[in-house]
């Protein structure tokens, strides 16, 4: 048996190759500065429990796979008949120990009453000056479900939108956050959307930053939300105010194809990596549609193998091969996607620090992560911004933000 070069993981076995290959195709030829042997090597995915020792991602010939397995495993057949599942991949907190899947925020205010809560809040409003402490901590201590009874309520006793109402009493930023928290999270992303959209000029960013980061379901409720709240298509308006290759990304997301499943495909992992590199080396812009649909259809899981794969067959990590081969919006939506599927909640953590370094405060991002996130994985986002930035989410806020703004906002927080 051959050896092929060594993997380029510390302590990871080195590759081997296999009988029943036939001579090297223009595809080896193209890849052989990655080690002596001319032939594609065979790789690990060190960071997956799957029980395999090597396997192969592909086959020049069209014969039958065959995996090297660890000792007591079986023979597994090829990806159209059986798929591998594994369990997901776990993160490590700051004490090196696997840190587990964060829940969604619990923050049901216990024994709530409706009523109370509305007519608290027509007290805060009322008269000469506004009770700004009243406002914060109902609106920060309650589910976004909740809020919504209280917003209805209110509208039922005193005959009053409560967003007009606070509009008359709140001012800037604190204003800004308080309407968006009487918005559900999926209505409040549509409303950002439309914003980034509206008027000459498109807000780029928030299109790649809301679009890029949701699950299907949500993807489905933000686009339900964006017809019911302007009587328009959220997929009309993105193809009308984007163009070229951010489009084509931008609609196949906004399919909710994404597979969600916790299969990982091994065979799929290699050849979509084989895919990437064929499609990007020298040519993106012109084959971008392998990047569209291994990015907007593959599940989270198998995006993560994809990556491994595409690692150890070229030897480049993929946001490296972004970084060099993209550049403007398109770049941002593909490593968005990737560093997604790496870790979400780190990059939501990224995307608050960024906000709130150097001079100079970026509130709008501020107030859309922490409220579109408060109840899906801020808590994980929280916990993973302590470990990457070494200081608390929360200090950072107070230090970069004051009044009610930072009241509300900290109070969100906790």
């Amino acid at each position: 048996m051959r050896k092929a070069r060594a993997a380029p993981w510390p302590g990871v076995p080195t590759a081997r190759r296999g009988p029943g290959y036939g001579a090297p195709s223009s595809s080896d030829q193209r890849l052989g500065r990655l080690g002596s042997s001319k032939f594609l090597p065979s790789f690990d995915l060190p960071e997956m429990a799957l029980g395999l020792r090597h396997f192969r991602p592909w086959r020049e010939d069209g014969g039958s796979q065959c995996y090297t397995l660890s000792e007591g495993s079986q023979q597994l057949p090829k990806r159209d008949t059986q798929l591998l599942e594994v369990q997901p991949l776990s993160h490590t907190s700051g004490t090196g120990e696997p840190e587990a899947q964060q829940p969604a925020k619990a923050r049901s205010h216990q024994g709530f009453d409706v009523d109370r809560d509305a007519k608290k809040l027509h007290k805060a409003c009322k008269g000469m000056g506004t009770d700004e402490a009243a406002i914060i901590e109902i609106l920060s201590n309650r589910t976004s479900e909740e809020r919504q009874q209280i917003k209805h309520k209110y509208k039922a006793i005193y005959g009053k939108d409560l967003e007009e109402v606070l509009k008359g009493e709140l001012r800037g930023n604190s204003e800004k956050t308080a309407l968006a928290l009487l918005d559900s999270p999926n209505e409040y992303a549509a409303r950002e959307l439309q914003k980034a959209m509206k008027g000459l000029g498109t807000d780029e960013t928030v299109l790649i930053e809301v679009l890029c980061t949701r699950s299907n379901k949500e993807i489905i409720a933000i686009k339900e939300a964006y017809q019911r709240l302007f009587n328009r298509s959220l997929e009309s308006d993105v193809k009308d105010d984007t163009s070229g290759s951010l489009k084509k990304i931008l609609v196949a997301l906004l399919q909710a194809g994404r597979d969600e499943g916790d299969d990982i495909d091994i065979d799929l992992a290699g050849q979509d990596a084989k895919d990437l590199y064929d499609a990007g080396e020298g040519r993106w812009g012109t084959e971008e549609l392998a990047f569209h649909d291994v990015l907007a259809r593959r599940s989270l899981k198998q995006l993560r193998a994809t990556f491994q794969a595409y690692q150890v067959l070229i030897g480049k990590d993929m946001e490296e091969a972004i970084e060099e081969e993209t550049s403007g919006d398109l770049k941002k939506a593909y490593l968005t996607l990737v560093r997604c599927a790496r870790d979400r909640e780190g990059y939501f953590a990224e995307c608050l620090y960024k906000s709130m370094k150097g001079s100079g405060t970026d509130e709008e991002t501020l107030i859309r992560i922490i409220v579109t996130r408060a109840e899906v994985d801020l808590q994980g986002i929280k916990a993973k911004f302590q470990e990457k930035y070494q200081k608390s989410l929360s200090d950072m806020v107070r230090s970069d933000t004051s009044g009610d703004f930072q009241k509300l906002l900290v109070a969100l927080l906790h």
